[in-house]
Formats: structure tokens, C-alpha cells, sequence
């Protein structure tokens, strides 16, 4: 209504001033009796003037009018469908149980964040990933100093605006039971990770994050493998993190010759993962106090899913000192193969890593090698075989083949080590073995620790 009301004033403007023009020019005109032929055909040139020029300005307003309505229509059926969408996205979700996910792109950052506290060997860390990194802005590296080491800050410091250094605040000893009082050191990493965390995802607002350790080296596809596999992670739900790791990843258990080998795991191996800001927001309010990884391996924050972790792993560790005090270090894992070949895995397709796929393919393969006994491969019989099937009913015969062929063989609320459906697959001798309970498996059982 506004909009016509416009329109006629508008018109009427137009019709006053041409009429004044008129006025105007007879007012302006000398008296000569002798000219009054010659002024009124002025007069009668210039009203035909003026009628040619209103038609115009006719025409203009009649077109402003027709544009006015057809943009007020469009505007109005973008409102009716923004209010559409606003009512479906507001319908609860049944495609899935699990925790529903923002929007984000694959090619968003995927900033690495370095957990260091007083190791200066971090520059042993630092320097692999700025010689591999292929991006600084798809890259940026954050280091998250605890501890307050001066000497390490320096180190950090060396590297200019290469890197980002931030520090945890709070340095203070933590309160903890009487006897957790050796663990003091686990609930001082608790806390620094949930400030990290909290920093890269709340405070810089990254949408995902790679996570590291000062302690580890990284292998020259570090990048290229989760760059790849992020796509993964943002279009399956039934995936959770993306790992560098294998935890059987001893030089004479995986296959080198075929670095490009990847699987899912069950069991949450850390030691250079990548998690969503979404995974955040479901674990931050909740986040334990102290000895985080095994916590999430308990079934309440993994909720069946899954991480893909490479054959050979693309992180090793070299910081036998910690506040395990060097518990495995000696005897597991100096001993981890670390790639040295760079597969190109983003021209790869890895969709057959997807659930559904991969459950199809793998489990196939697992039930469909033939089954021999831990005395059979100990003795290196039947090499004709090929791949094969060690199969175990219990938890104590999961340890006790586990352990004689060289597996790891803990159990985190009963998922064994980079296992899958209960199924550990490793070289033995040179062959495939998969370590696997019957194929009518119902589900993992908390109580196999």
C-alpha cells in the first residue's frame, strides 16, 4: 500500500512541474502583440512536448510497479520456503541414533594440535611436520605447552610464526584420591587436553582437528592420509576418529609392501588422530579427570563406533620417558614400523571403508580363510593355506593365543587391539591371521578386561 501511495505522488510531482515549465515560460515571454501567432504555436509545441514526455514517465512508473510486484512475490515465496525448511529441520531425525552433525566442509582446516609439556625433544616432533606439511593455511599447527618447562618453551619459540605456541593457564597440582596420588601426572593431562581442545574448538573455532603428541614422528603421507580419510569421517556416523596408529603395528606383524592398507577399528587407538568439533561439543561436558584415552573406550562414549587406522602406522613414538615411566616402550613400542613411503591417498577410493561395505567385504574374507590352531601356525604347517583364521570363544583363550602370537593382548571394556567385530588382523611368519570369535559374534562384552 505504501509502495502505490509512492507511485501516485510520484505522478502527480511529474504533472506539476510540467504544467509550472509552462507557466514559467509565459511569464518569462516579452509583451509584443505582434508575436501572439508565433506563441501560441510555442505554447501548443511545448504541451505536445510535455504529453510525449508524461507518456513516458508513464511508462516508467507502470514498469516500477510491474517489478515492485513480481519482487514483492519473490520475496515472499523465498520467506514461505525459509519457513519450510525452518519446519523440517526442526522434525527430529530417524536415520540414525547417533549424534547428529553440523554441516562442514572437506576442505575445511584441519589444524594439528601438539600436547607438549617439558620434553625440548618436541623439536624432533615440530621439524617432521613442518618438512611434510604440504599446506600452512590447510595446516596450521598449534602447540599446547603444560608443565610451564622453560627450556621447551624456548625450543617452541625458535619457530617463529611457523607454528602457534599457546600455554595452559592453570599449572597447579590437582586433588586427587590418596591412591591416585602416583597418577598425578595422568589428571594433569586430562586437563590439559580438555584446555586444548576447548582452545582450538571454542576459543579459534576450528570445525576439526588433528591431534598429536610431542613425542611422536610422523611418516612422510601423514597429511595426505588424513586429508583423505577426513571425508570419511564427515559422511559416516558410525565413525569417530581417524588414527595414525595401529596398535599391532610391529615391523614383523604388518605388510610393508602395501602401506595403502587401511581398516576399521573398534578400539580407539589416539597416538594421532583426527575427531569433529561435534565430537567435542558430546565429550567436553563430560570429560574424566584423569586417564582419558581409556575412557574413551568404554562403551559409554564410543556408542559402537568405529576409527579407521592404517596396516602400517603413519606416527611413531620416540618418548620412552612419560609418566608411564616407560611402561612398554622396552618391549612394544620402539618397535613400531613407521611408514616410510608416501602413498597418494587422495586420488584413492576409500568409500570401501563405509560400514556397509566394509562389514560386506572384510567379514567375508575373515569366514572364508580356513581355520587353523595356534599350535598349526606356531609349527609354520599348512603354508599352502595362505590367509587364515585363528579362532578364540573366550576371553581367556583371546589371551592366551593373543599372547602366543605375538598380539597385544589387553582388552579395553572387552575390544582387543585394533580389532574389529572382535577380529585382530596382523601377519604371523609372513602370512594373514585373523584372530576372531565365531561368526554368529553377538557383540563386545564389557567384562572381558
Amino acid at each position: 500500500m505504501l509502495k502505490k501511495s509512492s507511485l501516485v505522488l510520484w505522478g502527480v510531482v511529474l504533472f506539476v512541474a510540467w504544467n509550472s515549465l509552462i507557466l514559467f515560460f509565459l511569464w518569462t515571454r516579452p509583451q509584443s502583440f505582434s508575436d501572439h501567432s508565433h506563441l501560441t504555436e510555442e505554447v501548443i509545441r511545448l504541451a505536445e512536448d510535455a504529453e510525449l514526455e508524461l507518456e513516458r514517465q508513464k511508462d516508467i512508473l507502470q514498469q516500477i510497479s510491474r517489478y515492485s510486484a513480481l519482487w514483492s512475490r519473490k520475496k515472499a515465496n523465498e520467506a514461505k520456503m525459509h519457513h519450510m525448511l525452518d519446519a523440517a529441520s526442526a522434525q527430529p531425525s530417524t536415520a540414525v541414533s547417533l549424534p547428529r552433525r553440523r554441516q562442514v566442509s572437506a576442505d575445511a582446516i584441519l589444524p594439528v594440535v601438539v600436547i607438549a609439556c617439558d620434553r625440548s625433544t618436541v623439536r624432533r616432533c615440530l621439524d617432521k611436520l613442518l618438512h611434510y606439511r604440504p599446506s600452512k593455511t590447510r595446516f596450521p599447527i598449534i602447540v599446547s605447552q603444560d608443565c610451564g618447562h622453560e627450556e621447551t618453551a624456548r625450543v617452541i619459540a625458535s619457530y617463529g610464526d611457523a607454528i602457534m605456541h599457546i600455554k595452559q593457564p592453570n599449572l597447579s597440582d590437582i586433588p586427587v584420591p590418596t591412591d591416585h596420588r602416583k597418577f598425578q601426572g595422568y589428571y594433569k593431562i586430562a586437563r590439559h587436553y580438555h584446555w586444548a581442545l576447548s582452545q582450538v574448538f571454542r576459543t579459534f573455532k576450528y570445525q576439526a582437528a588433528i591431534v598429536v603428541e610431542d613425542d611422536l614422528e610422523v611418516a612422510p603421507d601423514f597429511f595426505e592420509y588424513f586429508q583423505a580419510a577426513f571425508p570419511l569421517l564427515l559422511m559416516d556416523p558410525t565413525l569417530w576418529c581417524i588414527s595414525a596408529w595401529n596398535d599391532n603395528g610391529k615391523e614383523q606383524m604388518v605388510d610393508a609392501a602395501h602401506p595403502e592398507l587401511l581398516y576399521r577399528t573398534d578400539f580407539f587407538p589416539g597416538l594421532g588422530w583426527l575427531l569433529l568439533a561435534d565430537l567435542w561439543d558430546e565429550l567436553e561436558p563430560k570429560w574424566p579427570k584423569a586417564f582419558w584415552d581409556d575412557w574413551m573406550r568404554q562403551p559409554e562414549q564410543r556408542q559402537s563406533r568405529s576409527c579407521i587406522r592404517p596396516e602400517v602406522s603413519r606416527t611413531m613414538t620416540f618418548g620412552r620417558k612419560g609418566v608411564s615411566h616407560g611402561q612398554f616402550f622396552d618391549q612394544y613400542l620402539k618397535f613400531i614400523k613407521l611408514n616410510d613411503r608416501f602413498v597418494p591417498f587422495t586420488q584413492m577410493d576409500l568409500s570401501y571403508l563405509k560400514k556397509n561395505e566394509y562389514e560386506h567385504s572384510f567379514l567375508a574374507r575373515v569366514y572364508n580363510a580356513p581355520e587353523l590352531r595356534v599350535e598349526e601356525l606356531q609349527g609354520n604347517q599348512h603354508r599352502e593355506l595362505g590367509t587364515v583364521r585363528v579362532q578364540y570363544t573366550t576371553r581367556d583363550s583371546f589371551k592366551a593365543f593373543a599372547k602366543a602370537l605375538g598380539v597385544m593382548d589387553d582388552l579395553k571394556s572387552g575390544v582387543p587391539r585394533a580389532g574389529y567385530r572382535g577380529i585382530v588382523s596382523f601377519l604371523y611368519r609372513g602370512r594373514r591371521v585373523y584372530l576372531a570369535p565365531p561368526s554368529d559374534w553377538t557383540g563386545y562384552d564389557p567384562s572381558w578386561s
